[in-house]
């Protein structure tokens, strides 16, 4: 019986006309675009430039600064007030102002002074756009300090010399930890939705009084019905895998087989709690807004973009409960640490009972004629 129900379920999925090409499309989507545009990394910031000094050192500094890769010049001042129109308008994010006399007092050996002005409404391109020009402002210094102080002197001054090294991600790549997190995202989208409007959509088909009253157990139902979505999430995992080491030469330092044993896993959780939703829903729009209502949750508590440790306490707690966030923590672990089974304990403990969990519930909540 639990074959016929196989056969039954892929047939039907194969017939549909869009669900096929989403199963293609959305990786393809996902890994082309996200990578991009999912990132912290700031770049282009716009600065505004104020002169106060108009000499060769002043001139200088604007020509290193306009040279990074960090900052863009948007315009030059003729004074403060200027500048800030430009901040208020949206056309720079940081003034630079330039105080006078500065050449003068690096000269002799005293402080020449600069001011930043910073819009701070996007805090993070604020924190770090200042961080980026402070950085760039005490290589300024330290270059004309050697220039001025003979090779010598600046050899017999003490100094701190500073080796870093980066373990796991050592070019600080950031598609390396957005892409193996994309792809969970991408299976809880395919894995978790499409399952939420299975049962819901055959309640408003009026196909599910058919096996209602049919001798085909709640378990086998529920089976059938997982099964092709354990095919679709392992189909657009490998084209994400293909994507991501053709287009941005990213691999796991792992190894595919735990990967695809904790995709097994997560799959079949995500899928019994989209089956859970269509259990308890009566119509395909309510199944729809409650699936999004839960997978966003499950994103934005899922260290997806935020880490978990920088949450509030409270929100921690509630990441306990979050399977995505166990296998976003798998997908990481084996593209960047090769981390294996042993490693991964604690997730796969975790997942193991998200499914029974989830799986239960669907069982049990599935209503069935008799």
């Amino acid at each position: 019986m639990l074959k016929f129900l196989i056969e039954k379920e892929f047939k039907q999925l194969l017939r549909h006309s869009f669900l096929p090409k989403l199963v293609i499309a959305m990786p393809c989507i996902i890994l082309l675009v996200f990578p991009w545009v999912a990132s912290y990394e700031v770049k282009n910031v716009s600065l505004c430039v104020v002169d106060n000094d108009h000499s060769t050192l002043s001139s200088r500094l604007m020509q290193k600064v306009a040279a990074s890769a960090h900052f863009r010049l948007a315009a030059t001042a003729s004074g403060y007030s200027r500048a800030m129109q430009s901040i208020e308008s949206g056309d720079a994010d940081i003034i630079l102002e330039i105080q006078p006399s500065f050449e003068e007092q690096l000269m002799r050996g005293g402080e020449g002074q600069v001011m930043l002005s910073v819009n701070a409404v996007n805090g993070v391109k604020g924190s770090l756009g200042s961080a980026y020009l402070l950085s760039l402002l005490s290589d300024y210094a330290a270059e004309l300090r050697s220039e001025r102080i003979p090779a010598p002197a600046v050899a017999a001054v003490g100094s701190i010399r500073l080796l870093p090294t980066y373990f796991f991600n050592p070019r600080l790549n950031y598609k390396a930890y957005m892409i193996p997190a994309l792809m969970v995202l991408l299976l809880t989208l395919l894995c978790g939705f499409l399952p939420a409007l299975n049962i819901v959509s055959e309640k408003e088909a009026g196909t599910i009084e058919q096996l209602n009253v049919t001798p085909v157990g709640k378990l086998t139902f529920i089976l059938a019905k997982l099964t092709p979505y354990w095919l679709v999430g392992f189909i657009a995992l490998s084209i994400g895998f293909a994507l991501a080491a053709l287009l941005y030469h990213i691999t796991p330092a792992g190894s595919f087989g735990t990967i695809y044993f904790f995709s097994a896993i997560y799959i079949l959780a995500i899928s019994g709690f989209g089956l859970l939703i269509s259990s308890y829903s009566d119509a395909m729009q309510q199944a729809m807004l409650l699936a999004f209502f839960f997978i966003m949750i499950l994103a934005l508590t899922s260290g997806l973009f935020t880490p978990v440790s920088s949450m509030p306490q409270w929100a921690q707690y509630i990441t306990v409960f979050n399977p995505l966030k166990y296998f976003m923590q798998v997908m990481r672990m084996v593209y960047l640490k090769g981390s294996g089974i042993g490693d991964l304990l604690p997730q796969l403990i975790a997942l193991c009972g998200f499914a029974v969990f989830s799986n239960t519930w669907a069982t049990l909540s599935y209503k069935k004629s008799k």
